[in-house]
C-alpha cells in the first residue's frame, strides 16, 4: 500500500497539471497561424469596400476614422470635466448647511450689509429694527451706546472708546475731513531727565527732530511727544434703518433725506508709518456711523484699539495703546477737524489754522506750535 502523504500527491499533481496547461498542442497553434492571414484578408476587403463607398482612399478612411475617434473622446472629457464643475459648485452651495453643531447659519433677513466693508456693520452691534421699533431719543441712544462698550472685555471696557455725535457736527467734521485728510497729532511722554540724556548721546540722534523737544517742568520731569499719523477714509453712506426685517419693506423717508457717509480714521505711529507705509499696522480705528443720522440725527463712534501680539491675556498691556492715549487722539478729531465758523475767532495757534499750514503751506509748519496747541487744549 502507498503510505505517500495525501498533502504531497496533491502538491505533485497541481504541478502537473500547471505545466500541462501551460503546453499548447502543435495542431492547435498550426491552426492559429493559418486562421490570421484569412481574418486580415476579410478585413482589408471590407476596409476597401467602405472607402469605395465614401470615395476615400484607404489610407484617408484610416486618418478619418482616428479623427472621429480622437473627436468623441475629446467631447467624452468635456462633459465629465462640465459634469465635475457643476458637482463642486452643488458641493460649494449645501456647505453651510453642513456646519458644525452650535454654528447657526446666519439669517438672511438680518439686515447686515453684504458688501465688502472694512469695518464691522452697526446691524451686527446693535438691533436696529428693534431699536426703531420703540420711540428712542438720541439721548437714551446715547445712553445705549455707552453702556454697551463700558460692558465689553468683561465689564472694564478696555479696548475700546465710544462717543456719539450730533448729525451738524459730523457734517463740519466730515467736510474738513474730506479736504485735509491726513495729519499728524502729538500724544505726550513724560519722561525723567536720565531717560534725555540718554537719548542725546545716541549717535546720530537728530536734536531738530521734535520729539527731542521736550520742555522742561518744575518736577525735575520732562515731556516728550509720539506723533500718530491720522488718516480719513469715506465709504458708501448706509441705507436708513427700517423697524422691520422685511427686505420688500418701503425705505423710511426723512425730511433731512438720506444718511451721510459712514467714515473711518486710522491712527498710526508716524515713525512706523514712515517705514512700512500703507502696511503699517495703526494702533487705533476709529468708526464713525451715520446710519442713525437721518432718524435720530445722531452719528455713534465707536475705536477699537489694536490687541497686543506679544501681551499674555489678563495684563494691563494687552493693546497696543492705553485707554488715555486713545481717548486722547480721540478727542484730535474735535481739536483739529471741528472748526468754528466764525472766522473772527481764528488765530495763529488754532486747530483749523494749523490743519491748512499743514497742507496748504507746508515750509511754513512747525513743529513747536503744533505741540504747544496741543499742551494748550490737553
Amino acid at each position: 500500500m502507498n503510505t505517500q502523504p495525501l498533502s504531497t500527491s496533491l502538491r505533485f499533481t497541481s504541478r502537473l497539471l500547471s505545466r500541462k496547461c501551460l503546453i499548447r498542442p502543435s495542431h492547435i497553434l498550426r491552426a492559429i497561424a493559418s486562421q490570421a492571414p484569412e481574418h486580415q484578408a476579410k478585413y482589408a476587403d471590407k476596409l476597401r469596400q467602405k472607402a469605395e463607398e465614401a470615395g476615400l482612399s484607404v489610407s484617408e478612411l484610416v486618418k478619418k476614422a482616428e479623427a472621429e475617434k480622437a473627436e468623441r473622446r475629446k467631447a467624452e472629457a468635456d462633459k465629465l470635466k462640465a459634469a465635475a464643475a457643476k458637482f463642486k459648485n452643488e458641493k460649494l452651495t449645501e456647505s453651510p448647511s453642513h456646519s458644525s453643531q452650535g454654528e447657526k447659519a446666519p439669517s438672511v433677513l438680518t439686515g447686515e450689509r453684504k458688501d465688502a466693508t472694512p469695518f464691522r456693520a452697526l446691524s451686527s452691534i446693535l438691533s436696529l429694527p428693534r431699536l426703531l421699533s420703540t420711540p428712542h431719543t438720541p439721548e437714551q441712544i446715547s445712553a445705549l451706546w455707552t453702556a454697551y462698550h463700558a460692558s465689553r472685555s468683561g465689564g472694564t471696557g478696555r479696548g475700546f472708546v465710544c462717543a456719539t455725535i450730533p448729525l451738524k457736527m459730523y457734517k463740519t467734521m466730515e467736510n474738513s475731513g474730506r479736504a485735509y485728510p491726513s495729519f499728524v497729532v502729538p500724544v505726550p511722554r513724560v519722561q525723567q531727565h536720565e531717560q534725555e540724556e540718554d537719548r542725546k548721546g545716541v549717535v546720530g540722534a537728530d536734536e531738530s527732530d521734535p520729539a527731542l523737544q521736550k520742555p522742561k517742568s518744575d518736577d525735575n520731569q520732562n515731556v516728550a511727544h509720539e506723533f500718530y499719523y491720522l488718516q480719513w477714509d469715506f465709504h458708501d453712506a448706509p441705507p436708513i434703518p427700517t423697524p422691520s426685517e422685511d427686505l420688500f419693506a418701503k425705505p423710511v423717508q426723512t425730511p433731512e433725506g438720506g444718511n451721510p457717509p459712514t467714515a473711518t480714521i486710522l491712527f498710526t505711529p508716524l515713525q512706523e508709518y514712515k517705514m512700512r507705509g500703507s502696511f503699517a499696522t495703526p494702533y487705533l480705528v476709529l468708526t464713525l456711523y451715520a446710519d442713525l443720522s437721518a432718524t435720530h440725527g445722531l452719528v455713534l463712534l465707536r475705536g477699537e484699539i489694536t490687541p497686543s501680539t506679544g501681551a499674555g491675556n489678563g495684563t494691563a498691556d494687552r493693546y497696543m495703546l492705553t485707554q488715555e492715549d486713545s481717548q486722547l487722539l480721540t478727542m484730535a478729531l474735535q481739536k483739529f477737524y471741528l472748526w468754528n465758523e466764525d472766522p473772527k475767532q481764528d488765530n495763529d495757534l488754532s486747530g483749523k489754522t494749523l490743519l491748512r499750514t499743514f497742507h496748504e503751506r507746508p515750509q511754513e509748519f512747525k513743529w513747536e506750535d503744533l505741540i504747544k496747541f496741543s499742551n494748550l487744549t490737553i
